[in-house]
């Protein structure tokens, strides 16, 4: 059924082998769950950046800009904004240009110092979605559901005036799902805005309960169920010259879907990719901006399973007829060069592992910098590919994972990264020569902690796919006893829990479960993200199958260690995690003594249709793998004890799955724990997560014991 494929045993900064040292501290339940608050998570340069003449820039603690170069001399220049305004007490959002001109917000104004001239734009406090125009004196931002537009010199213009709240206008669309993370999209001219804008009306309605009115009272959210009607997404594009506002003749029904939008370098096109609501057919089409009107389409992909476009495409300044864009056609997430006619040139890549994102494009050279994970799925590196001759180059050396940002020059790397046994370094890498300076070491701000060690481990499952996973031992191990097991679980899509960086890719509170006396296990099956098409969508139409199957090699694989009580091991997971969680403590009773799932998906046609039908299609169009997926047709087989926990005010996912849980537990006369977190959406976050994870880690403490 498996097979051991690799165990790597990797001692974090040598730490466990100080854990015997009685002067080392224990992490407190507190310290471990708000660790990053406490000073425990490697302290990095945190928001550094490149300004625009290719200089390095950081605000330190003072509230100051530090500007220095990239050649490792000592930094200068400190700039105030209190020097300008005294007035001025806090900045975020900063850019500079150079020492002398910069912009940043403050006391809701967008402000810009450009040789001691001040100009300010002001806006509402309450303005969300904020966005600043590339030449940098003009903003778009939101109000509710209506977008603005303000200046230095005219009052502010209600781009929209959308009487219906049903109607929203310059926020993210479908759920921020597909890429979708904005909703404003300035052109590179700075004459015209496109904006998505979205029609609820036809979604249902959702009840959230508030209970901080007397009496309480009902808050609605539009939730699209999966199979129900959805939302209807469109762009429009407002001309600040002309003061109208346009939207895109788009050819696709109603409840399809519009992402990915780009504007061509001249301003005059948009380019945005739209996707049917079985999303399994893309097409990629070239609209005018002046009109809305269609030009042609450029490209179609089509796909059995599905077809998820997440990626604008780039295009080439010099050759502003051609363009790169992403693609996972061939299996793996790709680059492939194209012009506006829809002719490809070339597939520039041919990786068969994931790219992850394009850093810029270097026309002078012919180069594009990216990032993707390389042979190893767990780390993420930065590389390079030649246009003309393909020859591909990986920058960053270091085992680990890399967050890098590009200087506008192409000359440099901010490089960020850590591993399992190095916390956090922060360097510069030279493109022309590969020189590193680094420019920032942390220290390990766990070694005065009695912590234990990480296992890195790669297992197999039968058709040979290759599973990573990771086993923390607490720092007194002893391979003569005997521990109990706490399995951590996630399972789904767009997400990998082990990789290489600090601890793993674990959470602190992990290891505070492992110096309670046990090992913590996780293991990345079949669904999850980083590993290519095949890996991820072989779980199409049938979410839980393989995925258990592929945590039970995990359980077997625990079991073969003569060092683990196979009769003590408890699940936990959240979300997708508490669908796993659930899903194995049901469909393979008796494996685990107590499970505890928080904010489960219980019955996949309550959860959101852009998400839902991704991986399963309608519940008409796969009534076989809905039935089989949904949890509560094995309540009857719960065997141990089983806490499920909800934020009462879960917008993700919507708490009817729990209660209807709860629910068919009480007819079919099935024992159960259920806890709610009031007024809390998806996630506990803050100060009561501490109450949250003593909850879950004592009521595996107290219970994880064989059942009866």
């Amino acid at each position: 059924m498996y097979k051991i494929y690799l165990i790597l045993v990797i001692i974090i900064s040598s730490i466990s082998f100080k854990a015997q040292e009685s002067n080392l501290k224990e992490l407190t339940i507190e310290d471990a769950v708000l660790g990053y608050y406490k000073g425990l998570y490697p302290r990095s340069m945190n928001g550094i950046k490149w300004t625009d003449n290719n200089l390095l820039a950081i605000k330190n603690n003072k509230n100051k800009i530090e500007i220095f170069k990239p050649t490792g001399s000592k930094r200068k220049n400190f700039l105030s904004p209190t020097s300008i305004d005294s007035s001025y007490k806090y900045i975020s959002n900063w850019n500079i240009e150079n020492k002398n001109h910069w912009t940043f917000f403050s006391n809701s104004s967008f402000i810009e110092t450009n040789n001691g001239n001040v100009t300010k734009i002001k806006f509402s406090e309450k303005a969300q979605n904020i966005s600043i125009s590339p030449n940098k004196n003009q903003i778009a931002y939101t109000l509710d559901n209506n977008l603005f537009f303000a200046n230095s010199t005219d009052s502010i213009i209600a781009i929209t005036k959308n009487e219906s709240k049903e109607i929203i206008s310059g926020q993210a669309i479908h759920r921020f799902e597909f890429g979708i993370s904005k909703g404003i999209f300035w052109s590179p001219n700075s004459s015209k805005i496109a904006f998505y804008e979205k029609d609820e009306s036809d979604v249902a309605d959702y009840p959230l309960l508030d209970i901080s009115k007397t009496p309480g009272k009902l808050k609605s959210i539009k939730y699209p169920m999966a199979g129900q009607n959805s939302e209807y997404g469109k762009v429009g594009i407002y001309d600040l010259n002309s003061k109208k506002t346009i939207y895109l003749n788009v050819k696709n029904n109603k409840d399809d879907y519009v992402t990915n939008l780009t504007w061509g370098p001249d301003s005059k096109y948009i380019y945005i990719a739209e996707l049917n609501r079985d999303q399994n057919h893309l097409k990629w089409n070239k609209f005018s901006s002046e009109n809305g009107e269609f030009i042609n389409n450029l490209y179609e992909e089509k796909n059995d399973k599905w077809v998820e476009h997440e990626f604008p495409s780039y295009f080439l300044n010099k050759q502003k007829s051609e363009f790169v864009t992403l693609s996972e056609r061939d299996g793996f997430m790709n680059i492939y060069h194209y012009n506006v006619k829809g002719e490809l040139i070339k597939q520039i890549t041919n990786n068969k592992w994931v790219v992850t994102s394009i850093l810029g494009i270097d026309e002078e050279t012919n180069t594009i910098y990216y990032t993707g994970t390389g042979k190893d799925p767990r780390e993420m590196h930065a590389f390079s590919v030649n246009i003309k001759t393909l020859i591909t180059k990986k920058i960053t050396k270091e085992n680990g994972v890399h967050r890098v940002k590009i200087s506008p020059n192409y000359k440099y790397l901010i490089d960020q990264y850590s591993s399992i046994n190095e916390p956090a370094i922060t360097q510069i890498i030279s493109l022309s020569n590969d020189r590193t300076i680094v420019i920032d070491k942390s220290i390990n701000p766990l070694e005065n902690y009695s912590i234990g060690s990480c296992s890195m481990i790669e297992l197999e499952t039968e058709k040979n796919w290759k599973l990573y996973g990771r086993l923390i031992k607490p720092s007194n191990f002893n391979s003569n006893k005997k521990y109990p097991v706490l399995v951590y679980v996630y399972g789904g899509p767009h997400a990998q829990l082990v990789t290489n960086n600090w601890l793993g890719g674990a959470s602190l509170w992990m290891h505070w479960m492992a110096e309670q006396g046990y090992l913590v296990f996780t293991l990345d099956g079949r669904g999850s993200a980083n590993r290519g098409f095949d890996f991820e969508s072989s779980i199409h139409r049938q979410l839980g199958t393989l995925e258990i199957e592929d945590q039970l090699i995990g359980v077997n694989y625990l079991k073969s260690l003569n060092y683990v009580d196979s009769s003590r091991l408890a699940v936990h997971g959240w979300s997708y995690g508490g669908f796993m969680t659930t899903s194995l403590m049901t469909r393979t009773p008796g494996v685990f003594t107590t499970g505890v799932g928080g904010g489960p998906v219980i019955d996949w046609k309550w959860y959101e249709i852009m998400y839902g039908e991704r991986y399963m299609d309608t519940p008409d169009q796969n009534l076989e793998g809905y039935n089989k997926a949904s949890l509560l047709n094995y309540v009857k087989n719960l065997k141990g004890k089983l806490l499920l926990i909800h934020g009462t005010n879960d917008d993700v996912v919507v708490m009817q799955h729990n209660l209807a849980y709860v629910q068919e537990c009480v007819k079919k006369g099935i024992q159960m724990d259920f806890f709610p977190y009031p007024m809390h959406p998806h996630n506990v976050r803050g100060k009561d997560r501490v109450h949250l994870m003593t909850k879950v880690l004592n009521y595996i403490i107290d219970n994880n014991y064989p059942v009866e």
